[in-house]
């Protein structure tokens, strides 16, 4: 498919199909069944079928159906693996590219945005595209003044067929249910649908893009392209090479997968807190793994390069307190506290009691990664995870239910489940508690202001007081914010 399809009735008809295709499927399924294979088998091929037609036809409609693909795409490593294996290539696919839009399309917004003479702001211009996404394509150019740039060109009729599709795809959201067991997508759809306006600004796009630009500038680990110039289609951005994070994923060494895995928690961390501003696309296609100076160098000084800012949660103050503090108190056991601050922040809502302890061994499990030193995220870890809060007779399950999770934690919930979703598809090695003691408010409990005799104590004035206690701890380790917005929905859409 090379254009857009935009009329709604083309984009209507091919995402009507799905659910005839899922029924068609079914009865495929019931009938094999009968015949005597397994439910087991069966339904693990139901599922791969499913699969193989949701992406093809999301894929060629980019549009708000590419995006929803991405948003699921970064849960594939919640999945069994011999569900996942056959159609993990498919999934990365979705991440990385789509069919392009023809040249002249692209040449007609590049006129209309940056004037007739459009040609003569670059030296160069590559017409086939470097990269497609969901709503623009990027191609490769160099700009007037010899930079190498990046040109974001948006979809003509872009805004018009995410609405459409976010819309159509609500309405059968049940249906897609098989596909990602234990995933409520209809609120994860609802959320992509508040976030289309923005998306579709590339003023706000730049000017999140050049807060970040430069607040890492010089910076030794996280590099974010510089903007160059903007207009309400086109975004020209300065160009990143770098080794896509899919194929540190599929073909990474462990020291290349440990790196990048340490660099992406780092960067979920320290954004907020440094610009006020959360990433909140967190897909392998919007990373890059770039070598030092000298490529041989050691790993361990590459940098995480970071694109596409066309989606963003504003937090002036950085992540919510609230995160690192129930996180640190779960840690740390104290499950009346913990419950305390769920219940204030609108976890659990007034109508219902739950009991402190049975909510703290809820959380435990989920919040693995912050409870070591360092720990290891991979794909079984994830289906564990996935397994015991998506089992309807499980007593997790049963409890997560009734947590609610409030509008203001949803994205900042998504982002940090889609995050550990990556480094479990990277297999990463992680230092995730230095991350949070580092950029996580309230994670590390504020000291006490000294008291009158504090200088008498120390023998001076002004003398700085000791160093923090650090807190106790003798379970494993933690995953940080997804202890803080816990709830049902969040562990489920880890499940997707």
């Amino acid at each position: 498919m090379s254009d857009l399809p935009r009329k709604a009735v083309t984009r209507t008809a091919k995402l009507a199909a799905l659910p005839l295709g899922f029924a068609g499927r079914a009865t495929w399924g019931l009938g094999k069944r009968i015949g005597g294979r397994s439910a087991e088998i069966v339904g693990r091929e139901l599922q791969q079928r499913t699969a193989e037609q949701l992406f093809k036809v999301l894929g060629e409609l980019k549009g708000g159906a590419m995006k929803f693909g991405q948003a699921l795409s970064v849960f594939e490593s919640a999945l069994p693996e011999e569900i996942a294996g056959p159609y993990r290539a498919a999934l990365t696919k979705l991440q990385e590219a789509a069919p392009p839009m023809p040249t002249s399309a692209v040449h007609a917004v590049l006129a209309e945005q940056l004037g007739e003479d459009w040609r003569e702001l670059f030296e160069e211009f590559e017409d086939k595209p470097a990269a497609a996404a969901s709503i623009g394509q990027v191609h490769r150019a160099v700009w007037h003044d010899g930079r190498e740039v990046a040109v974001k060109v948006q979809y003509p009729g872009a805004g018009q067929a995410l609405l459409s599709d976010l819309t159509q795809l609500s309405r059968f959201a049940r249906l897609l249910g098989p596909l990602m067991p234990g995933m409520d997508v209809k609120p994860l759809i609802t959320e992509l649908r508040d976030r289309v306006s923005e998306e579709l600004d590339y003023s706000l796009e730049a000017e999140a893009q050049r807060a970040h630009a430069e607040e890492f500038a010089g910076d030794p680990d996280v590099v974010v392209p510089s903007v160059v110039h903007q207009c309400e289609q086109v975004l020209v951005t300065e160009w990143m090479d770098g080794m896509p994070l899919s194929e540190v994923i599929t073909d990474g060494t462990d020291e290349q997968r440990d790196r990048a895995g340490q660099l992406l928690a780092r960067f979920l961390f320290s954004g907020p807190a440094r610009t006020g501003l959360l990433h909140a696309d967190p897909h392998p296609g919007n990373f890059r793994l770039l070598a030092g100076d000298a490529p041989d160098g050691p790993v361990d000084e590459w940098r995480l390069g970071v694109l596409d800012f066309g989606t963003v949660d504003r937090l002036p103050d950085g992540l919510p307190p609230t995160i690192g503090s129930s996180l640190r108190m779960t840690l740390d056991g104290e499950a009346d506290a913990v419950y305390q601050l769920l219940c204030e922040e609108g976890f659990v809502r007034d109508s219902i009691e739950l009991e402190p302890d049975a909510v703290l061994e809820y959380l435990l499990p989920i919040i693995d990664p912050a409870q070591v030193d360092e720990f290891t995220f991979t794909r079984s870890w994830m289906r564990h995870q996935a397994a015991r809060v998506g089992d309807p007779r499980s007593p997790a399950h049963q409890l997560g239910k009734q947590l609610n999770l409030p509008p203001s934690y949803l994205l900042i919930h998504r982002v940090t489940l889609s995050t550990i979703g990556v480094l479990c598809q990277l297999g990463a090695t992680v230092r995730l508690r230095d991350e949070l003691e580092a950029w996580l408010p309230g994670f590390v409990p504020e000291e006490e202001p000294p008291g009158p005799d504090a200088a008498e104590a120390t023998g001076a004035l002004g003398t700085e007081p000791g160093p923090q206690r650090e807190p106790e701890h003798d379970t494993e380790s933690g995953n940080a914010v997804v202890g803080a917005g816990l709830g049902k929905e969040a562990v489920e859409e880890t499940t997707a």
